[in-house]
């Protein structure tokens, strides 16, 4: 049977390599993953009683309105319930805007090096995909905006760690005000940001207004194996994604994970001071070894290894430390780590040293 160009051409997204991967091939039984920006700390003392409790209630099916997340969520962020929808992990969210929005011939516009999923869900749902300077992003759209149905801003950005500034999102906003098209502003990072001028798309959000803002529970919450990811949009596209969403999308121990880990505020504190403390340390031993590297708003650092970054990749691989390959996101010489423990922060540095002088440099 024909399929579609759109997915033929698709590049599957390829997610950071397992620890159970890396101990079979090398054989090795300590290893540190610094790969996918998860929380070393791992979920929230109060989330994991939450879990341990529902366990035995898991022969259910869960929650299909998503009731008490509704309930602690709105109160929490300060959101009006009805614009307030759950996905299975922020993935599930944009490949439904993707579709809710999207017909076959039309665009989705983001910024280069951004998160893999907007072209994939966009290709899935046979729209285009067009991608611009953060800087370039309203000239971009005005140039093609009788294709463009959604613009997808991560802010802050993955793999580089960028972001765009308070006057920058209030100026594309403002851009787009009465036209066809949705801003999605994807803020996986948001509890990272310590800019003085980064701000939350929130403090822009209208309830019939044309933006859109992507949380997730994976990162700074802990929660990335339960898979829950929140959107706050305007009323109609809550509407619409609640009737094309599966009815048990997000499964039980997620929900109740959810719940408990938004009341855990002195946890989230704790979550923000060790990365915090992690990055400031990357930035001075990236320093020390004389490697470029982009000034983080996230939970890691994109570095330039200053050589084929794969053969580095593999070298720490078999010393046990697991970064992050990006040259999917047009950076060949670059590794993405992300924040550990502060052992793990230290060793994996220290493996890093002695690739560098396994290595040679580019020249």
């Amino acid at each position: 049977m024909r399929i579609s160009p759109e997915l033929l051409n698709l590049v599957p997204y390829k997610p950071g390599k397992p620890i159970s991967e890396t101990q079979r091939e090398y054989g090795l039984t300590q290893i540190i993953k610094l790969a996918s920006n998860e929380n070393p700390l791992g979920p929230s003392p109060l989330a994991q009683k939450a879990i341990s409790l529902a366990l035995a209630s898991q022969h259910l099916y869960p929650d299909p309105t998503h009731f008490k997340m509704i309930e602690t969520v709105s109160e929490k962020w300060k959101v009006r319930k009805q614009n307030l929808g759950f996905g299975n992990g922020s993935d599930e969210l944009i490949d439904l805007l993707c579709r809710i929005y999207c017909e076959p011939g039309q665009a989705v516009l983001t910024i280069h090096h951004a998160f893999a999923a907007y072209e994939i869900s966009a290709a899935a749902n046979r729209a285009k995909v067009i991608k611009a300077n953060p800087e370039d992003l309203i000239e971009t759209y005005q140039k093609n905006k009788a294709q463009v149905r959604l613009i997808f801003v991560p802010n802050p950005n993955n793999p580089t760690g960028s972001y765009i500034n308070k006057t920058q999102v209030q100026q594309l906003i403002e851009s787009v005000k009465g036209e066809e098209v949705l801003v999605i502003f994807d803020e996986a990072y948001n509890e990272f940001a310590r800019a003085h001028d980064y701000v939350s798309a929130q403090n822009f959000f209208d309830p019939q207004g044309q933006v859109v803002i992507l949380r997730t529970f994976s990162k700074a919450y802990g929660l990335a194996g339960l898979r829950v990811g929140a959107m706050i949009a305007p009323d109609s596209t809550v509407d619409i994604f609640n009737r094309i969403r599966k009815p048990f999308n997000v499964n039980d121990l997620a929900q109740v994970a959810l719940v408990a880990a938004l009341q855990d505020e002195s946890f989230m504190k704790k979550t923000q001071e060790i990365t915090w403390k992690g990055l400031d340390y990357f930035y001075i031993q990236f320093e020390k070894l004389k490697l470029p590297y982009f000034k983080s708003q996230g939970n890691f650092v994109l570095f330039d290894t200053r050589r084929d970054a794969k053969l580095v990749f593999e070298g720490l691989l078999k010393k046990g430390v697991i970064l992050r390959p990006v040259a999917n996101y047009g950076f060949p010489k670059h590794l993405r780590i992300s924040v550990g423990l502060e052992s793990e922060n230290q060793m994996a540095l220290e493996a890093l040293e002695k690739v560098l002088h396994e290595v040679p440099e580019d020249v």
